[in-house]
């Protein structure tokens, strides 16, 4: 998938704070940035924050990217796949819940979530629960986070 630029333009600091505002728990990304930038594109824009693409617009709504999640170490809502998960959520794939070994409890459907891999705890994809965080790991099949974002795809290698 091509990513083709259309405008570019700084935010006025109160459409800074609806961000913040939209991401909720990740709104950290936001605490220290001066130059806050939103980046119009087809199919996904981007929010620039100090020059990097920190976060993108899927269906309106605002996500963290990985890289502003290596960058930026979120603390998030985490939900932990197994090392058997990962070549699968490397490939774009929804997480499945007999791959989920660990979801944090206060995760509710329609959540944005961090999947990290269960070795080295690193980012691997972001996506919006399907399920609770307790419905994951008790769940032994079954569909539980729809992938948004993920390792390797033109997000990740997109560069402004």
């Amino acid at each position: 998938m091509n990513i083709k630029v259309k405008k570019r333009n700084f935010l006025k600091k109160k459409k800074v704070k609806e961000l913040k505002k939209d991401l909720g728990q990740y709104s950290d990304i936001l605490a220290d940035s001066k130059n806050v930038e939103i980046l119009e594109a087809e199919p996904y824009s981007f929010i620039l924050v100090d020059g990097e693409p920190y976060i993108i617009i899927i269906d309106d709504k605002p996500f963290p990217t990985l890289k502003a999640a290596l960058a930026n170490e979120i603390n998030g809502k985490t939900v932990v796949v197994d090392m058997g998960a990962i070549r699968f959520v490397s490939n774009g794939a929804d997480i499945m819940s007999p791959g989920i070994v660990e979801a944090d409890s206060d995760i509710e459907e329609g959540d944005i979530v961090l999947i990290v891999d269960e070795t080295h705890k690193k980012p691997l994809a972001i996506g919006v629960s399907l399920i609770t965080g307790d419905e994951m790991v008790e769940n032994d099949s079954g569909k539980a986070i729809e992938t948004k974002h993920y390792v390797g795809d033109s997000i990740w290698n997109f560069e402004v």
